[in-house]
């Protein structure tokens, strides 16, 4: 007899915590078999979801789909809500709230291109 494989549901990697807690809330609910695995400590793995059954992998997949479907015109309609009320996140309130990491930014994205455009120089010269 041939052991079945787990299958990987939702890798974690840039999953909200809001998110993953509903997924987990419908595995456990709808009686998956299911476990997660934890991130790696050198950020390798993001950890993710695994289904135990094969068999439960189409259901569960459709389920996902359907669900991140939902969660996609969700967050579409807040958006689109927010930036109606003028309550939207903008670059300057970004700016304002994050000034060290949105200069450090900048700092990066000058260096990178100055690096880029001295390969042409060097070449030429």
């Amino acid at each position: 007899m041939i052991a079945a494989m787990a299958k990987l549901l939702l890798n974690l990697r840039h999953v909200p915590d809001d998110e993953a807690d509903e997924i987990r809330a419908w595995l456990r609910d709808d009686g998956y078999a299911w476990y997660e695995t934890k991130p790696s400590r050198w950020g390798v793995s993001a950890g993710g979801l695994w289904l135990r059954e094969d068999a439960d992998y189409p259901r569960a997949r459709a389920q996902m789909d359907q669900y991140q479907q939902q969660r996609a015109e969700r967050a579409r309609t807040e958006r689109a809500q927010a930036l109606a009320d003028g309550t939207a996140e903008t670059f300057f309130d970004a700016l304002r709230a994050r000034p060290l990491a949105m200069l450090t930014t900048a700092l990066a994205i000058i260096l990178l291109l100055g690096l880029m455009a001295l390969v042409p120089l060097t070449l030429i010269g």
